[in-house]
């Protein structure tokens, strides 16, 4: 408790004096408990805080001084500098009460200026605690090093910024620093004494402005100058600034340069004008935007200051720039070529513009503020204050810091009933509304009413249904429970249906002969749908919350593993609305149909009864919300590409905060439905894999290494350490790696994404004995990015993979995986023979010396499907395949291009070069480069192109494919290490002979010269043959392997398969496919994963024959491999039978490639299986 004796200190009449006085006092030891002196009541405590408003008014008055003693509360604020990973929060926990006593976790807040906690704890104690970082599924991540510690002086409050492992030091604020900074920002705007009829009301002032909590989020998120009431004009002009332009060029410099002329907000909003106006399309037009959109988030947050600069500009000169800028950005959303991220920011730029209705666009707006500040029924210093501080202020040159001021005041006239005229609050309420209009910053409910008139009776019932669910909503008080998600569902969909009938009255765009009212009323739709999908964030971050009240993903695993999935169905629902809301800001739009149309028909089939029901719908419901998830994350991927970079440049141009520039995209992403949307679906992930008995791990290449952890964003040769074990923690692939031609001394690699088993990058990881797993689960990577640049052991095997540091001497017992080289057993390339005169072949006619092996088990092939028509095994299931018609540009073809072209001496000189250059220097990349551009620029003989035009049926389409000297043999896969051009017409031979040298070329790629370098084959020894088969357009893509590659099973054949062409499978596309495999012997099946690739590959059967395929959105709602099970095991039985008949005709396990067409199966190509 404090002592009851109180020493009687008046404080100084200035400013200045008032700080002196109060450091004195708080250097003294003493705490304050503030009296103001009336002449009629004498001196009478003031409650609450001191804080930094409040004392600047203490001028004059007199304070009651105690001094400390046993027990006084310390005010404690911590502030951690440190960021999360989304969907994540920190917490603390320490030796005092308020801090948990070291049992229970404290939650901090999230601010722009960082993760934050307000305590209050004895002083003189000594504490200790640390930071903890909270994941999505509760677990913990502690900070390293030891407790922090603490010991609590005599300050009132005090104020530590503290960084995360750093647990030595932290910068510390006591009350006199905040006293020095209260002292810096003084105006002369403070109270004197007043009339008796004042100082009745003064105590009412002290307390509504130090209380007054901000009622819209315009005011909450004002960073600018503290407002101060003045009862004469002190405005001031020549505001302090930065405007450094060095570095800067395009939009970003006329910004800064532009805002160093333009104090006023007007003018800066005619900044905004030109820039907006007279910008192009594309990358340009996007830059511009993004620049724009953080300027005036600046502005409206007051971190850039507008000023008074002499000018006199009523508000309707800032509405009449607002519908300029307005109009041309509603036009570049009706730009069908708008891009996906300009969308995206001016939804950011609307929120930021003054409203331009006619009230507004008047000659004179917003006059009853004039009248108010003349009313006879207020004090006169008050009469003082609303002129000089808001009326002339707002009609000379109107700024956000307006409408901040009239919240304050308002704050203060209305905290205490009776205290001022009624008549004079309810106008002063109306102007406060008005200007809120006018910013644009009223709540949800007042945009949504002021709409009212122009809707028609159906919307209106909408409007009416989604307000009434509100409110219930928002007066629903106590803790969440149950029936809180029926609510929150309901009000959801609400939500939805309405901010989905505003859109449709949006499409139409804005005419070019729309009037003024219609183009108000126009932003005012836009803003309510914006607003709408703000309160859909508020909605889901309710409901959240509320889930993991009720036991979150554990009450979800029990519920299912009991075989009921009714509680599944809010969260689930919750999805769909959230990917909904996405779709309807544009993004993505057909993945979102595809996903949302996915959950419900998940949700309505629910859990077969059968033995492995339950996995199967797990498995499949992972497969759509991993893939919900990958869409979320793909927004948040876009605002981090586009913003922080930006917001640097421009952040030190202007001289913003170090905290707010490092916060700002974080900011965006935190307050968007993606946020809440990606807790969601990590919640119902972790849930899903633990009821089909997953980890969260994938290993593609079971075995055991030992390394030190290494992250990098790809695997690319020349960018890795080059000495010592290493093992790659990789963020994404994009499947054309070579792991060992990137680092002989990689041992392991961690893929932090999906990635096929039978992918090319796996087929070559492999074969190349490197550990490879793949991780997704966000609980795991966190711990391994705290292991980074560690020594740690990766274990993998095919039901579980660890990762654990390693102590023990790696020299001594783990030598560096052995590399490739010339002496350590170098793969034998065919020996060719170069065909002269060159002529195609067909298929059946292909041999090893001329044709390469792909081209002769393509033969082989076509020979076998001949064999096999009637061949079924001993269950019935027929091993019978389809091979599409093909022909053989031979070896030797390229050679005698060079030789017509008269090319040859420089393509050997080349080729002798790049047998020796050098990675590092780029010596390799420059010499590969040119060895490309010379053997592209050749043609094949036009008598081959007509010989394969008159072969191939009429203007069939064609795919141009590799078969090298160096590819598909039993040491040396070379999966998807050349090119394959697909869709070309023989009969078009411009193109189809470019296409043809791009295969040649694809020989001497950089990845190309090194795999072979790798495996000790000389590049003189490379040649290749071009094998052309027709284009098929397959329903599905498979790959198999006729022996399980993870566990080495030889009674399994293992499927993936992908809708569309197979290049999906191949390449390091996001995504899963269908995973299963086929018991060569009793024909069972096992399902292992669900396809969730967003897209597919399809020829464009009806356009040109020009080398490319198109992409489109997958919808497994509709393919029968996710829907139909029986489908999917008869079709698994069928893939198993043909794998297991290749791998006897072919002697040895085999890698296998094909489609299914209808109901017909093709095998396009085989080749020996790495194990």
């Amino acid at each position: 408790m404090s002592c009851s004796r109180y020493i009687e200190l008046p404080l100084g009449v200035s400013n200045v004096s008032l700080a002196g006085d109060l450091r004195r006092v708080l250097a003294a030891g003493l705490s304050i408990k503030a009296s103001r002196y009336s002449s009629y009541a004498g001196l009478r405590p003031i409650h609450g805080r001191l804080d930094r408003r409040r004392l600047h008014k203490t001028v004059g008055r007199k304070f009651m001084i105690s001094p400390r003693c046993e027990a006084t509360k310390v005010k404690l604020k911590l502030r951690l500098d440190h960021q999360v990973q989304f969907g994540e929060h920190h917490a603390l926990m320490g030796s005092a009460q308020s801090m948990g006593s070291w049992q229970q976790r404290i939650p901090m807040n999230w601010t722009d200026s960082g993760w934050v906690a307000d305590l209050e704890i004895d002083s003189g104690e000594r504490v200790e605690f640390k930071y903890l970082i909270v994941l999505q599924d509760g677990n913990v991540i502690w900070e390293d090093g030891s407790n922090r510690v603490l010991d609590l002086t005599e300050s009132e409050s005090l104020e530590l910024v503290c960084r995360w492992n750093d647990t030595k030091s932290h910068d510390v604020l006591e009350v006199s620093e905040v006293s020095r900074r209260v002292e810096e920002s003084f105006t002369n705007g403070s109270l004197g004494e007043v009339e008796e009829q004042e100082a009745l009301a003064s105590d009412s002032e002290d307390d509504a402005d130090s209380e007054f909590i901000a009622s819209t989020e315009f005011v909450q998120e004002w960073q600018g100058r503290e407002v101060t009431f003045m009862r004469s004009n002190e405005h001031k002009g020549d505001g302090i600034g930065k405007w450094d332009t060095s570095g800067l060029d395009g939009s970003a410099f006329d910004l800064v340069d532009g805002d160093k002329h333009a104090r006023n907000w007007w003018r800066k909003l005619e900044v905004v004008q030109k820039l907006v106006t007279n910008t192009e399309g594309g990358l340009n037009r996007l830059g511009t935007l993004i620049n724009v959109s953080i300027y005036l988030k600046w502005i409206n947050t007051g971190q850039i200051q507008c000023f008074e600069d002499g000018g006199h500009h009523r508000p309707n000169k800032h509405a009449g720039i607002a519908r300029y800028i307005f109009r041309e950005l509603e036009r570049m959303i009706s730009d069908k070529n708008l891009l996906p991220q300009e969308r995206v920011v001016i939804r950011k730029i609307h929120p930021c513009l003054p409203s331009f209705k006619s009230e507004f666009t008047a000659s004179v707006p917003l006059t009853r503020i004039r009248d108010i500040a003349h009313r006879n029924d207020i004090p006169h210093n008050l009469k003082q204050e609303i002129k000089h501080t808001i009326q002339n202020k707002l009609h000379r040159n109107a700024g956000p810091e307006d409408l901040v001021a009239t919240e304050l005041l308002l704050g203060r006239v209305t905290k205490k009933d009776g205290e001022y005229s009624a008549a004079f609050v309810e106008q002063l309420k109306i102007f406060y509304i008005e200007l809120k209009d006018f910013f644009n910053a009223g709540s949800l409910t007042e945009q949504l009413d002021s709409i009212r008139p122009s809707l028609d009776e159906l919307a209106i019932s909408i409007l009416d249904d989604f307000l009434t669910k509100k409110k219930r909503l928002d007066d629903v008080l106590g803790a969440p429970s149950d029936g809180d998600t029926n609510e929150l569902i309901a009000t959801m969909h609400a939500l939805t249906g309405l901010r989905a009938a505003l859109l449709k009255g949006l499409e139409s765009g804005l005419r070019n002969d729309a009037s003024d009212t219609s183009i108000a009323m126009r932003q005012k739709w836009r803003l309510c749908e914006i607003g709408l999908e703000d309160y859909m964030f508020v909605l889901l971050s309710r409901f959240c919350n509320v889930i993991d009240s009720m036991g979150g993903s554990e009450m979800l695993v029990n519920q299912a593993k009991s075989r009921s999935v009714n509680d599944w169905n809010h969260p689930l629902g919750a999805v769909v609305l959230g990917i909904r809301h996405l779709g309807l800001s544009g993004w993505q739009q057909g993945e979102c149909m595809a996903i949302e149309n996915e959950v419900m028909a998940w949700q309505s089939a629910g859990i077969i009864e059968k033995q492995d029901g339950m996995k199967v719908w797990a498995l499949r419901l992972k497969a759509t919300i991993e893939r919900a998830r990958r869409l979320a994350e793909s927004y948040s991927d876009t605002l981090l590409q586009i913003y922080p970079t930006n917001v640097e440049k421009l952040g030190s141009a202007f001289g913003i905060p170090d905290n707010t520039i490092r916060t700002f995209t974080e900011a965006e992403i935190r307050s968007s439905v993606v946020f809440q949307l990606s807790k969601l679906c990590s919640l119902l992930l972790k849930a899903a894999r633990a009821v089909a008995d997953e980890h969260g791990w994938d290993p593609l290449v079971p075995g055991t290494a030992v390394g030190t952890l290494v992250e990098v964003d790809r695997i690319l040769p020349g960018s890795l350490p080059s000495s010592g074990s290493i093992i790659l923690l990789v963020r994404e692939a994009d499947g054309d790696e070579e792991v060992k031609a990137s680092g002989e001394n990689v041992a392991g690699v961690i893929l932090l994404q999906e990635l096929p088993h039978l992918s090319h990058l796996g087929v070559r990881a492999r074969q190349e004995k490197v550990v490879f797993v793949t991780c997704e689960d966000d609980d795991e990577i966190s711990s391994l990015q705290k292991l980074i640049g560690k020594t740690v052991k990766l274990e993998a095997t095919a039901a579980s993979v660890l990762v654990s540091p390693y102590t023990e001497d790696v020299s001594a017992d783990h030598k560096a995986p052995e590399s490739f080289s010339t002496s350590a057993s170098p793969v034998q390339p065919i020996k060719f023979v170069l065909s002269d005169p060159v002529s195609t072949l067909d298929l059946v006619d292909a041999k090893l010396e001329t044709s390469g092996a792909k081209a002769v088990s393509c033969g082989r092939l076509a020979q076998l499907s001949e064999e096999t028509k009637n061949v079924y095994n001993d269950r019935g299931i027929p091993a019978a395949f389809h091979v599409p018609k093909g022909m053989v540009i031979p070896f030797g073809a390229m050679e005698a291009a060079l030789r017509t072209s008269g090319n040859e001496a420089m393509f050997k000189e080349l080729l002798t070069k790049v047998e020796t250059a050098s990675i590092e220097s780029g010596e390799l990349e420059g010499i590969c480069k040119q060895l490309q551009e010379l053997v592209s620029e050749q043609k094949p003989p036009s008598s081959i192109i007509e010989k394969i035009a008159s072969t191939m049926p009429v203007n069939a389409r064609l795919i141009v494919r590799s078969s090298a000297n160096v590819e598909d043999l039993a040491g040396m896969s070379g999966a998807g290490l050349y090119e394959s051009i697909p869709n070309v017409r023989a009969s078009e031979s411009d193109s189809f002979g470019r296409s043809v040298a791009k295969v040649w070329a694809s020989l001497y790629t950089r990845r190309a010269v090194l795999s072979r370098r790798m495996a000790g084959v000389s590049q003189k020894n490379a040649t290749m043959a071009v094998l052309v088969q027709e284009l098929l357009s397959p329903d599905l893509s498979f790959v198999l392997h006729t022996v399980s590659p993870i566990d080495k099973n030889e009674k399994l054949v293992v499927a993936e398969i992908a809708s569309g062409l197979g290049e999906t499978l191949a390449s390091g596309t996001r995504g899963s496919p269908w995973r299963v495999a086929g018991n060569k012997f009793d024909g069972s099946v096992k399902v292992f994963a669900f396809a969730n690739f967003s897209e597919e590959l399809v020829v464009q059967t009806d356009g040109e024959a020009d080398g490319t395929v198109r992409k489109q959105i997958v919808d497994y709602s509709r393919k029968s491999l996710s829907t139909n099970g029986h489908y999917r095991d008869r079709l698994t039985e069928q893939l198993t039978t043909i794998g297991f008949l290749l791998e006897q005709k072919f002697g040895g396990p085999q890698d296998v490639e094909g489609c299914i067409i209808g109901q017909k199966i093709y095998i396009v190509q085989t080749r020996p299986q790495p194990l």
